[in-house]
């Protein structure tokens, strides 16, 4: 399934997208009877009956040739992040080589990860107000999202743990990130972690090391690459991570980014991003994740 979250006058609620259009969860829950997850986390929290609930539901609207109110067409969706509260956002540091080429840094032996917090979330379509820095950067990527809870977990078994996938951006204000030898600063303001448009369930991504990425900037290509050139995969960053602390249903790990940023490109061909910059990243599968930057 492709989960997504809907801005209402009541907060968040589910979509699903369907042939025919988002299915308005709640509106087919009222139709229908039953109890049914009420958001994105709400089903990766509530594990395999809830998934269930919602894919039934999704089949009965779809057989149900009076159900053409449940569904909303797409371009009048209002998307929240695909996700709304993770516990985590870890996110993985020049995890693809070439990458780490282009910014001049050193192939890393274990997986670098630092952190974002949950201001930085951001749906599609969302605008993000541009902050107090000068070199503002554009970093698409796969974004892993957990569905149960993990606690050194052998590489072997890690991908069974994981719920779904999405699109990311990693946006990244890089004067802000390289003040001090802490890159927290320069990655968490506010806005500066979109995700969606979907969480596509694991079920339709049978290789995740194997995705195409694309981020294009005011229409032109950017980044073009896959997530096999990952220096360590998403079995690997699982694993690891769950060694030193539990990671929890819906907690979300950035799997880092491929060559393309303007971090890597000569500093007299550098133009950072700046207000009315159109980003649209996607990644095979999961959908394209569209974000302005405003003033």
């Amino acid at each position: 399934m492709k989960l997504l979250t809907m801005r209402t006058p009541q907060g968040f609620g589910l979509g699903v997208k369907t042939d025919k259009g988002v299915l308005d969860v709640a509106r087919a829950a009222q139709r229908y009877g039953g109890a049914a997850p009420e958001t994105v986390d709400a089903v990766i929290t509530g594990g395999d009956a809830a998934r269930r609930a919602v894919a039934d539901l999704v089949a009965r609207a779809l057989e149900d040739g009076q159900a053409g109110d449940l569904f909303v067409a797409e371009e009048r969706v209002s998307f929240g992040p695909a996700v709304t509260n993770p516990e985590k956002i870890l996110c993985v540091g020049t995890n693809y080589r070439k990458h780490a080429i282009e910014s001049n840094m050193p192939i890393p032996t274990f997986p670098v990860l630092f952190s974002k917090f949950n201001n930085t979330l951001a749906g599609h379509g969302e605008p993000v107000r541009m902050p107090a820095a000068e070199q503002v950067d554009y970093e698409v990527e796969l974004v892993i999202v957990i569905g149960r809870e993990a606690k050194d977990v052998p590489k072997e078994k890690a991908l069974s743990y994981v719920f779904g996938y999405a699109t990311g951006n990693d946006l990244s204000a890089r004067d802000l990130q390289f003040r001090t030898g802490q890159w927290l600063l320069g990655k968490t303001l506010d806005g500066f972690a979109p995700v969606g448009p979907y969480v596509v369930t694991a079920d339709e991504v049978p290789n995740p090391n194997a995705l195409h990425l694309e981020l294009r900037l005011n229409g032109q290509v950017r980044q073009s690459s896959n997530t096999a050139d990952m220096i360590f995969d998403c079995a690997e960053l699982v694993s690891y991570a769950s060694r030193y602390m539990t990671l929890k249903p819906g907690d979300l790990i950035f799997t880092g980014t491929p060559e393309g940023v303007i971090l890597g490109y000569p500093e007299d061909k550098r133009v950072w991003l700046k207000a009315g910059d159109e980003m649209v990243a996607s990644v095979e599968g999961l959908g394209e994740l569209r974000t302005v930057l405003v003033d």
